[in-house]
C-alpha cells in the first residue's frame, strides 16, 4: 500500500475534492471585498417570483450595487463567469473540453429554465404573499418546488431522452458541483455562527455524537446481514456495507481500494447507491415532512445519516429545508430558513471525515487478517489524509473565518455579509440546482436489472436498519431542538 512515495499535496491541481475547494475559495475570497466596498459577486442572477400570463422578471442580480443591471445582462455575465471557473476546474482533471464546454451549456440552460418555472408564483409563493402577486389559488410549495423539478428534469433526460444525457454526461459532475455548494454552506454556517453561536455550537455536538453512535451501528449489523443472510463474499460485503452504512459511493470507492478489490466491485455498489439515493431524495423529505412536522432538526438530521451520496443528502436536505419552513410559514410560525439542511449537511460532513480513518481501519484488518501473507506491506498513516474528503477543508475554513470576524473584527460583520449573503444563498443555490440535473441525467433505473440479491440486500438494509436507527439516534440527540425564529 506504500509502492508509491506521494507527497501531501499530490491532488491538489487536479482531484475533484480540491477543485470543490479552489471554487468554493475564489468565490469566498470575491466575496470577502465587500469589507473594502467592493461587490464582486453582486452580478450573480438570482431567480424572483414571477406570475404565470403576466410579463414578468424572471432574474435579476443579487446585490444591491447592480439594482439597473437587466436579467439577460446578469445571466449572461453568470453564464460567462461560472463556465470559465468550471471549464478551468475541467481542464485541470483532464477532461475533455469541448464535451464538456458543450455539456455544461446545456446544463446550465436547463437548470436556469427549470428554477424559473419552479418560482412561478401558483406554485412557489407561501400563503401569506398571495395578497401581493394577486393570487387566488397556490400549492404553496416554496423554492423548494425548483430543486424538485429540476430533479425531475434531469430524471426525464437521463432515463427517456439518452442521447441528450449522453451527450451532457462529461459535465454532469454532481460530486463536483454540490462538494462546491458545501464549501459555500460553510460561509453560510459561518454566518449562522455569527447570528447564533450557541445552536450552532449544539447542532455540531449533537450531530458528532449521532454520527459515531450510527457508525457503531450500522456497519456491523448490515455485514453480518450481507455476510451470514445474502451470503456474499468479504470483498462485496465490505464495500456494500461502507456504501450503505457510511457515506455511499465515497465511501465505496474508499473502501474497495483500501481492500484491493476488484474495481468492478466498487461501480457496481456505486450504481446501486446512486438509483437508491434519488429514490431516498425523492420520498424522504415528504415523508419526513408529513410524519413529523414538529422536528425539524431531528429530521434534518435523520436525513444526513440516512441518505447515502453528499449531493443527494444535501439536495434532500434543501428540499427538507424548503418543504418545512414553508408548511411553518402557513401556521404563522417563521423558522429562519437552512437550519434544517445544516443539520443534514453537518451530520453528513462529520460522516465524510471519518471515511479516511474507516478505509485506513479496514485496509489494516485485510492486510493483517484477512490476505495475511508473507511480506505484505504495511499500511502508511498517511493513507488517513489521502483518502480525506478535501472539500471539508474548505466548509471548515469558511465557517471559522466568519466565526473569527464575528469574534475580532465584529465592527466589519455588516460588510462582510453583503459578500457572503450573495455567495452563501443564490449562488449556493445555484450550485445546489445543477446537482439536481446533473444527477438526473446520469441516473438510470434501468441499472437495477440483474443486480439481485445486491439490490434486494439495498432495499432491505435501507428501510430495516439504516432508516429507523437513523432515525431514532437522530431523535435520541436532537429531539426539541427547533431553528431559530425569524428576527430572533
Amino acid at each position: 500500500m506504500n509502492g508509491v512515495n506521494r507527497k501531501w499535496y499530490d491532488g491538489m491541481a487536479y482531484q475533484e475534492d480540491w477543485w470543490a475547494v479552489w471554487l468554493g475559495l475564489i468565490m469566498f475570497c470575491a466575496g470577502l471585498l465587500s469589507i473594502w466596498g467592493i461587490d464582486a459577486v453582486g452580478w450573480f442572477a438570482k431567480p424572483t417570483t414571477w406570475v404565470w400570463g403576466e410579463a414578468g422578471v424572471f432574474y435579476k442580480a443579487s446585490g444591491k450595487a447592480y439594482k439597473g443591471m437587466s436579467q439577460i445582462t446578469s445571466i449572461g455575465i453568470t453564464y460567462i463567469v461560472w463556465t470559465g471557473l468550471v471549464c478551468m476546474g475541467a481542464y485541470f482533471q483532464k477532461l475533455n473540453m469541448k464535451k464538456f464546454f458543450l455539456g455544461w451549456t446545456c446544463l446550465f440552460v436547463i437548470t436556469y429554465v427549470s428554477v424559473a418555472v419552479g418560482f412561478e408564483a401558483h406554485l412557489s409563493a407561501p400563503i401569506n404573499k398571495w395578497g401581493k402577486y394577486g393570487l387566488t389559488w397556490g400549492l404553496s410549495l416554496g423554492s423548494g418546488v425548483a430543486f424538485i423539478l429540476c430533479l425531475i428534469v434531469g430524471l426525464i433526460i437521463g432515463n427517456f431522452i439518452k442521447p441528450l444525457a449522453a451527450f451532457m454526461r462529461e459535465a454532469c459532475k454532481p460530486e463536483w458541483y454540490i462538494k462546491t455548494a458545501i464549501v459555500y454552506l460553510g460561509i453560510k454556517v459561518g454566518v449562522m455562527s455569527m447570528e447564533a453561536a450557541g445552536m450552532t455550537f449544539e447542532l455540531a455536538l449533537a450531530g458528532a455524537c449521532a454520527t459515531f453512535v450510527a457508525y457503531l451501528l450500522f456497519w456491523p449489523i448490515i455485514y453480518v446481514m450481507a455476510r451470514k443472510m445474502f451470503r456474499l463474499p468479504r470483498e462485496w460485503a465490505a464495500v456494500l456495507c461502507s456504501g450503505i452504512s457510511i457515506c455511499g459511493v465515497s465511501a465505496a470507492i474508499a473502501t474497495g481500494g483500501a481492500i484491493r478489490a476488484k474495481p468492478i466491485i466498487a461501480v457496481m455498489v456505486s450504481m446501486l447507491i446512486v438509483v437508491y439515493a434519488m429514490i431516498e431524495l425523492i420520498v424522504l423529505p415528504g415523508f419526513y415532512n408529513a410524519v413529523a412536522p414538529d422536528q425539524p432538526i431531528v429530521n434534518g438530521a435523520a436525513m444526513g445519516m440516512t441518505v447515502k451520496t453528499d449531493g443527494a443528502d444535501a439536495a434532500a436536505g434543501a428540499i427538507l429545508d424548503e418543504l418545512m419552513v414553508a408548511q411553518a410559514a402557513a401556521r404563522g410560525i417563521n423558522w429562519e430558513p437552512d437550519w434544517i439542511l445544516t443539520a443534514s449537511i453537518m451530520t453528513k460532513i462529520w460522516i465524510d471525515m471519518f471515511i479516511g480513518l474507516w478505509a485506513f481501519v479496514l485496509a489494516i484488518i485485510w492486510v493483517y487478517k484477512v490476505d495475511k501473507q508473507p511480506g505484505t506491506s504495511t499500511v502508511a498513516a498517511s493513507e488517513i489524509w489521502f483518502r480525506f474528503p478535501k472539500f471539508v477543508l474548505g466548509y471548515v475554513f469558511c465557517w471559522f473565518f466568519y466565526v473569527a470576524i464575528a469574534m475580532f473584527a465584529p465592527d466589519i460583520i455588516k460588510a462582510a455579509g453583503v459578500g457572503a449573503g450573495t455567495v452563501q444563498s443564490p449562488m449556493r443555490k445555484f450550485m445546489f440546482m445543477v446537482t439536481f440535473v446533473a444527477m438526473g441525467c446520469i441516473t438510470d433505473f434501468s441499472k437495477l436489472k440483474g443486480m439481485g440479491r445486491l439490490a434486494l440486500l439495498y432495499g432491505v438494509a435501507l428501510v430495516v436498519i439504516i432508516a429507523p436507527i437513523a432515525y431514532a439516534v437522530a431523535y435520541i440527540f436532537h429531539a426539541g431542538m427547533m431553528p431559530p425564529l425569524v428576527g430572533s
